[in-house]
């Protein structure tokens, strides 16, 4: 059984309580996500995310296939992280943390997903091949939309700088 791991990071320039209302609201999924996979939710986003909260969505990820999702919100924690594992879709497991975290001049978003593919050594195969570059091209797509919605990070801003002067005597 092999299970896979993508992490992300994404440093933005926005409060912890801007980025917190935004990412954890569900209906903000389909802002993030490419418009070629025909992301569309179905139920389950009408109110603020909670613990045990079920969303039903459709997607198509490859090949006009549409594909329903169901995920669960497992673990909450108001403006520092929350947890989505799919109940039932195209993995035979998806556990995906979100964590905020605050930094100087924003927030620093860390996503963890772990995945296993179904059809065994199949879904190993087709793993690098079209699996792993479809997930990063997602993931790849949510940072650029981010950054056009948010702002680019400047790492400059952030940076302390003490200045020592010698004294003589």
């Amino acid at each position: 059984m092999k299970i896979y791991t993508l992490k992300t990071v994404q440093k933005i320039p926005i409060s912890p309580e801007k980025a917190w209302d935004f990412l954890s609201s569900p209906g903000n999924l389909k802002t993030i996500t490419p418009d070629y996979m025909g992301f569309n939710i179905i139920a389950g986003a009408d109110r603020p995310m909670f613990p045990g909260q079920i969303i039903q969505y459709v997607v198509t990820p490859v090949a006009g296939i549409k594909t329903k999702w169901v995920t669960e919100i497992t673990h909450v924690k108001d403006k520092a992280y929350f947890v989505d594992e799919q109940r039932f879709g195209p993995y035979s497991l998806w556990h995906h943390k979100h964590f905020l975290k605050e930094i100087p001049g924003g927030v620093e978003m860390e996503d963890i997903v772990d995945y296993k593919l179904p059809f065994g050594p199949l879904g190993q195969i087709i793993h690098p091949i079209l699996i792993a570059p479809k997930l990063k091209e997602i993931f790849d797509y949510r940072q650029k939309k981010l950054v056009e919605l948010f702002g680019e990070y400047d790492e400059s801003k952030t940076k302390n700088y003490t200045l020592k002067q010698d004294v003589l005597a």
